[in-house]
């Protein structure tokens, strides 16, 4: 045929009659090429066999597509392995590609079976795991088929009894491989689905009972291994597992109690401080933020659980003037301030000598905002009962300044504070 000849006879082809349209009403879309070449082939003249008998106008697999458009031409092959694109919407794709091994799904799946058998006894639990996995999704892809009616044929029972067979050794052998990598969750879903195809598969109930004691699910262990010992009473591996079974159970047991009992005493402790505090009188108060405090806390001493022990406090002394600052973790209520600053003075950091034992006061915040002066001697149970300061967030606070500085620092707290009260 000439090329010139091409466009004519193609335009022919692809004319379609069609009611005569109101001059009114706008012309149909033109259809797209794929759709018109379809349309044209179905159309031409009728094929005739070598012999001159008349053939096939169409193969029915074509005809299928007649006046489809181009998307859904296309989104009929993406349904077909040879012209997949979309891989997400084919689940099935691994089973079809294990099919294009020689055999029936039955044969194919076996055949997965013993080669994972091989990488198993090999240690190769990885290897082995994906090999049971092809085995388990053609047989899958098989059961689909015939729910949906696509197998041709009447059903063979005994193909189907040794396809279930097979799904279930699978099934089985890809728990162990699941068990052996550490994945208890997957070993216990495959043994499960095995259970569903055979509730007397022991080896089921050995694999889960083993992953779920690793996950620490003591009972649900239990009830796997007491399953598959009813039916089968001398299995040692499922009498291995029992025992394993009541030591992990008696080491959680003793963990839970003394978790109990640390928990109980916590709470005894803190109902005992706090009627402590209550019977001095020491006011305490708690903020939003408190400040991190690691193992330093208000504790009874020596015996926390006993309310006649002396309360210690952490302590933070303050040094405002060089914004500096040391702190006691441990400051018993029967100290005076003047027991810590006789160690801890002199400061280092202080070049000139300003702080000395007998050369600094002390104060604290009352819960009014003012000040209230501690002399050295004084103990901090005095000082806390006198019910014009309060503890806040567990921590005792005390300034800490030369003599000389002092006074004018004491008149710079004032003015702050009453204008804080005047802002509020």
């Amino acid at each position: 045929m000439k090329i010139e000849e091409l466009s004519d006879d193609f335009a022919d082809t692809v004319k379609v009659s069609e009611p005569q349209q109101n001059a009114s009403q706008p012309p149909p879309p033109p259809a797209d090429l794929l759709t018109q070449a379809m349309n044209a082939f179905a159309s031409s003249s009728p094929i005739t066999n070598p012999d001159g008998s008349p053939g096939p106008n169409l193969p029915p697999a074509m005809e299928a597509m007649r006046n489809k458009s181009a998307d859904e031409i296309l989104a009929d092959l993406n349904k077909s392995p040879l012209f997949m694109t979309n891989l997400e919407e084919n689940d099935d794709l691994e089973a079809l590609k294990a099919l294009a091994y020689e055999g029936s799904p039955l044969e194919v799946a076996s055949g997965f079976k013993e080669r994972g058998n091989e990488s198993f006894k090999e240690k190769g639990w990885r290897d082995a795991k994906e090999f049971y996995g092809k085995g388990i999704q053609v047989l899958l892809l098989e059961v689909r088929k015939r729910q949906k009616g696509e197998v041709e044929g009447e059903e063979d029972k005994e193909e189907t009894k040794k396809e279930v067979g097979v799904l279930e050794a699978c099934l089985v052998n890809r728990a162990a491989c699941h068990l052996e990598l550490g994945n208890y969750r997957s070993c216990v879903q495959d043994c499960g689905s095995a259970l569903r195809i055979n509730s007397k598969n022991v080896k089921a109930y050995y694999r889960s009972a083993k992953a779920l004691l690793k996950l620490d699910k003591i009972l649900e262990a239990d009830d796997s291994c007491a399953r598959g010992l009813a039916i089968d009473p001398e299995n040692k591996a499922l009498q291995v597992v029992a025992k394993e079974i009541i030591k992990r159970n008696e080491q959680v047991e003793k963990r839970r109690k003394m978790e109990l009992e640390r928990e109980n005493r916590r709470r005894l402790e803190e109902v005992t401080l706090r009627a402590a505090l209550k019977a001095r009188g020491i006011k305490t108060r708690s903020t939003p933020q408190p400040p991190e405090m690691e193992d330093a806390r208000i504790s009874l001493v020596p015996n926390p659980t006993d309310p006649q022990s002396s309360v210690s406090f952490p302590t933070v002394l303050l040094y405002p003037l060089n914004l500096e600052s040391d702190f006691i973790k441990s400051f018993n209520e029967t100290q005076s301030v003047g027991d810590h600053l006789s160690y801890i003075l002199p400061l280092p950091w202080d070049s000139v000598g300003a702080y000395t034992v007998n050369g600094v006061e002390c104060y604290m915040e009352t819960v009014t905002g003012g000040l209230i002066k501690v002399g050295r001697k004084v103990s901090l149970l005095k000082v806390l009962t006198s019910g014009n300061v309060e503890v806040v967030d567990g921590v005792v606070k005390i300034f800490v300044l030369p003599k000389a500085s002092s006074e004018a620092w004491v008149q710079e707290f004032k003015r702050k504070k009453a204008g804080e009260k005047v802002g509020s």
